[in-house]
């Protein structure tokens, strides 16, 4: 019945979960179905270099869209506060302007839904948009981001970064973080309460599906719930990843036999090009070779030693498999993959759920969580050597790696999609 089915994936304005919808779609279209992207204003030609029909979502009149480069670039001073200073400066800004988005955007989605007229829609997404839960076909939430956005008594607060066993520290964040959401969360519920649904509980944008909820966060990571989640409804993923073109490493002036460390903090995170060169210095000491994602930034780097190499893109998930270490920002696509190839991670977080990826690396022995900004170059260089040299987390990685393509995460994932799909399609044909 696949071939027959239009699935819609509508992920968030960010390239990680574009990214982890892009793997999901690849392998929909493989078992037959009809995957199509809608994407926000400045995604257009993401999802279509891979092959997929894309719907840019028509800008509203009551707004401009938001320019997410703009905005970071705007609250890139927060980067260095912690976790809980976050709250007031990054999280209810950033909560502020993703509600203006959700509003924005309801008419034109509205309209575009009913032209695709799909089977089922994917959201991977932080926040709710009235006209998928009112389209009259399933929809499916993915959970991209790190597992504590779906809470539990035994989970640590969604973006506080913290570990260990509940505490003050817990009951403090939770406390502040629904202090700082309610203005953004009054004009959701209330903006719910217009298009016909019932608002959601406090400090919370996006229910569970009813029908279908995936949640990437591999077994090597995930946290010991208290409740477990109804495995009817909720489906855990080992693993996401999308299928790219084969890399093949540059020749460098020197070190060509020695490990590959690949560097990445993301789209946004690339624009802090001074901390970046601050590690380019670090790394010109090391006896390894290093690729470091630039992003829009490349041409901001000159002097590149000869054990450096520096581009705007790479195709992560190739580069990943060949690397020894990944130095990332702690964005749950990048983590995962990390996993997904048993390659240690050092995780450098900045804002957003990369707090409690980075938390959870250091917890579980997958990796190392260092302070963004506050490291001096013998910090760095010998989190990244101790990575490097470390046999029993290499030894452990791989085995856990194993497992997670055995897993085929992105085939489950496809699969039961389309089990809801078919399931809805067949209900229909009954009434």
């Amino acid at each position: 019945m696949a071939a027959f089915k239009t699935i819609a994936l509508f992920p968030e304005a960010s390239f990680g979960a574009a990214l982890n919808c892009v793997g999901i779609a690849q392998e929909l279209r493989r078992l037959g179905a009809r995957p199509v992207f809608i994407c926000h204003p400045g995604f257009s030609g993401v999802f279509s270099e891979y092959g997929f029909p894309e719907y840019q979502l028509a800008d509203d009149a009551s707004g401009a869209p938001t320019d997410w480069n703009d905005f970071i670039e705007r609250h890139q001073d927060a980067f260095r506060q912690t976790p809980f200073d976050q709250l007031e400066s990054y999280v209810g800004p950033t909560w502020d302007a993703i509600v203006d988005t959700a509003i924005r955007v309801e008419e034109p989605l509205r309209q575009l839904l009913a032209r695709l007229k799909p089977d089922a829609i994917v959201l991977d997404n932080v926040v709710m948009f009235p006209a998928i839960a009112n389209a009259g076909v399933p929809w499916i939430r993915v959970v991209s981001c790190a597992e504590t956005e779906v809470p539990d008594r035994n989970v640590p607060p969604y973006l506080s970064g913290c570990g260990g066993t509940p505490d003050r520290s817990w009951q403090r964040f939770a406390t502040a973080y629904e202090r700082v959401t309610a203005p953004a969360h009054r004009r959701f519920s209330a903006f719910l309460a217009e298009c016909g649904l019932k608002p959601l509980e406090a400090s919370h944008f996006l229910s569970a599906s009813p029908w279908l909820n995936l949640v990437l966060a591999p077994q090597i990571i995930r946290h010991d719930r208290e409740k477990a989640l109804d495995p009817q409804r909720f489906v855990f993923l080992d693993g996401c990843v999308r299928h790219e073109a084969p890399y093949t490493p540059p020749r460098f002036a020197s070190h060509n036999d020695a490990p590959l460390v690949l560097t990445s903090f993301g789209s946004l995170g690339a624009m802090d090009v001074a901390m970046t060169k601050r590690m380019i210095e670090v790394f010109s000491t090391l006896p390894y070779r290093f690729l470091v994602n630039a992003g829009h930034w490349r041409d901001e780097y000159r002097d590149v030693p000869d054990n450096v190499f520096i581009d705007s893109w790479f195709p992560q998930p190739s580069v990943v498999e060949q690397a020894s270490l990944f130095i990332h920002h702690g964005g749950n696509n990048s983590f995962c993959e990390a996993l997904y190839y048993g390659v240690p991670s050092l995780v450098m977080p900045y804002c957003w759920d990369g707090h409690d990826n980075a938390t959870r690396a250091a917890e579980t022995g997958v990796g190392r969580k260092l302070d963004r900004y506050g490291w001096n170059p013998r910090d760095l260089a010998a989190a990244i050597g101790e990575l490097i040299a470390d046999g029993a987390m290499a030894q452990r990685l791989k085995a856990n790696a194993k497992t997670m393509r055995a897993a085929a995460g992105v085939t489950r994932a496809a699969e039961e999609i389309l089990k809801v799909a078919d399931t809805a399609a067949i209900g229909a044909r009954a009434s």
